[in-house]
């Protein structure tokens, strides 16, 4: 079939992985470190691989000799995210996503920073520095009761929703790019489209922000779509920072009216000195919705199975 790149030290590390590799595949291999902050290590195969795996984190440095790779076909990404990739790959290789490999910890994320800013957990943990804040109490909110909308019903939403439904909130509304109109035979909701939001956002305490960073998404929560959510109202992001705009949403939560939970930003990384480390009401994770033991086991999970479709001549999972 032809040469794949896999993120694994040797054939017997990838077969514990993946396990049996399909045969007419061939592989080469490389760990996370060679496309590392220091100078990247090529396998020496560049010019033969088809099947490229990118390293986790240094995707687009994977793929800064693509053009070296007259035989490459296919790019297989294990992230959700893929704007930054698109640029890159050239034209007749298909882009593989890795949706699906961080449902599970970017919705546990999104639902743990939600009760961590509710209930102030942050605000304890801070205050257990301070000898005379340690056993300070105050009545804080609690995400029973309130109206939670998902903003991006994909596969993440649909693992946030699930989620929330132990948790006995007065509501969940979905909203993706489309509108779904539900079917009550198989239990399929309904889903708004992106054009209800300015409806929608009056009635919303709990926003979880999901969807994928495009040209209609980016700046989507803006002066004006904040300014349409109640006081009180608290919006949880763990899509990419460029969705929600960071002038805005700091002066939402600078006068109180606001709050935030972020696991991603723009700027990104969030320079040590930016106002909203200092905002009250905002709670901030380092962009870590994936960084869970519940990656690696889904991870290897989808890249046996491409590898197994690539092999049979079966059409890709996630293909652009």
């Amino acid at each position: 079939m032809g040469l794949a790149w896999l993120p694994y030290a040797d054939r017997e590390e990838a077969e514990a992985h993946l396990g049996p590799i399909p045969d007419g595949v061939d592989l080469d291999f490389f760990s996370e470190d060679d496309f590392g902050d220091a100078e990247i290590r090529w396998p020496a195969t560049l010019a033969e691989v088809e099947f490229l795996v990118l390293p986790y984190l240094s995707g687009a440095r994977a793929l800064s000799r693509a053009a070296e790779m007259p035989r490459l076909r296919v790019v297989q990404s294990l992230m959700a995210g893929y704007e930054h990739l698109l640029p890159l790959i050239p034209e007749g290789v298909t882009l593989c996503t890795g949706a699906g490999i961080h449902d599970t910890a970017t919705a546990e994320l999104a639902v743990g920073l939600a009760l961590a800013n509710l209930r102030s957990i942050d605000v304890y943990a801070r205050n257990g520095a301070d000898p005379a804040l340690r056993w300070h109490r105050a009545f804080s909110r609690s995400l029973a009761d309130r109206r939670a909308l998902i903003l991006g019903y994909g596969r993440i939403g649909h693992a946030i929703r699930r989620r929330l439904e132990g948790f006995e909130t007065a509501g969940i509304t979905l909203v993706a790019r489309r509108e779904r109109t539900g079917d009550l035979a198989t239990g399929e909701p309904y889903v708004h489209p992106f054009d209800h939001l300015p409806a929608l956002l009056p009635s919303t305490d709990v926003l979880f922000v999901i969807a994928p960073l495009t040209g209609q998404t980016e700046d989507l929560l803006d002066a004006e779509a904040l300014a349409l959510l109640p006081d009180g109202a608290l919006i949880v992001n763990v899509a990419r920072g460029r969705v929600v705009n960071t002038d805005a949403l700091l002066a939402e939560c600078a006068s109180g009216r606001l709050r935030a939970a972020l696991d991603v930003t723009e700027p990104e990384p969030l320079p040590v000195d930016h106002p909203l480390w200092t905002t009250p009401g905002v709670t901030i994770t380092p962009h870590v919705g994936g960084w869970s033991d519940a990656f690696r086991p889904r991870a290897d999970a989808l890249i046996g199975a491409q590898l197994r479709r690539w092999a049979a001549g079966e059409p890709l999972r996630n293909a652009l």
